[in-house]
């Protein structure tokens, strides 16, 4: 496989090398000369100056042969030009674009720029998750599988408190994959009681979170309760 990606920083540097030890090929785009003259001894053949927004310098970096872009700048507009031309001008069949301030989710997911991964929104997800304050937490997207993956917490006013996980009323298309009680994972058998304290690992499409938080927590409103997580992480959700 041919991986082109365009960023050369730590995150571009090390994809690289984890490319590399996995067998794969692959091209670094980096404009910064400081950063290129930098990268130059042990990258070698694998490094292409340029600025990667540019037609002439994704070819000739290859980007006509990749089979992956993985757009990976420190600057948001970067990236999704990158990974709009990657996809609709050449075809690219996988694109994974950075996302460096959250707060810019929403118009990479409305211009379909592919993958993306923000980290600033997965140590949130990460801090929410062993810190939990609130009752609903999304854990992880899978964008070209349209779903997710959300962890909701049962508290005693919950009306699935004490109901065997059969009589649970899921929407379609949504599962629980398990039941996080204490410090184990329990399997969610139908004769299993839930019990407030306890956190359902679900997934679930990506629209239907507002159906899934309406079955589990009715007395709540559910834009509420996404209101109150996209808030602390900052990205402006994506209902």
């Amino acid at each position: 496989m041919f991986v082109l990606i365009v960023g050369g920083g730590k995150v571009g540097l090390n994809a690289g090398r984890s490319l590399a030890l996995l067998g794969h090929d692959f091209v670094v785009v980096e404009q910064r000369r400081t950063r290129f003259d930098l990268l130059k001894e042990e990258l070698e053949e694998h490094l292409h100056y340029g600025d990667g927004t540019e037609p002439w310098v994704l070819e000739a970096a290859g980007i006509r042969t990749a089979d992956l872009v993985v757009a990976v700048t420190g600057d948001d507009e970067d990236n999704v030009v990158i990974a709009l031309r990657a996809r609709h001008e050449y075809g690219v069949p996988k694109v994974v674009a950075r996302v460096n301030d959250p707060r810019n989710q929403q118009t990479f997911d409305l211009l379909d720029a592919g993958a993306t991964v923000c980290a600033s929104s997965l140590v949130v997800s990460l801090i929410q998750h062993e810190l939990p304050v609130h009752q609903f937490v999304p854990l992880l997207s899978l964008k070209r599988e349209g779903l997710e993956v959300a962890e909701i917490a049962v508290n005693a006013d919950s009306p699935v408190a004490y109901l065997p996980m059969g009589e649970i009323p899921l929407p379609p298309g949504a599962l629980i994959g398990a039941v996080l009680r204490e410090s184990e994972a329990l399997h969610p058998a139908d004769d299993e009681e839930l019990r407030p304290g306890d956190h359902l690992l679900c997934l679930l499409p990506r629209d239907m979170e507002r159906t899934l938080l309406g079955s589990l927590l009715p007395e709540r409103r559910p834009e509420d309760v996404q209101a109150e997580t996209y808030v602390d992480a900052g990205d402006g959700g994506h209902a």
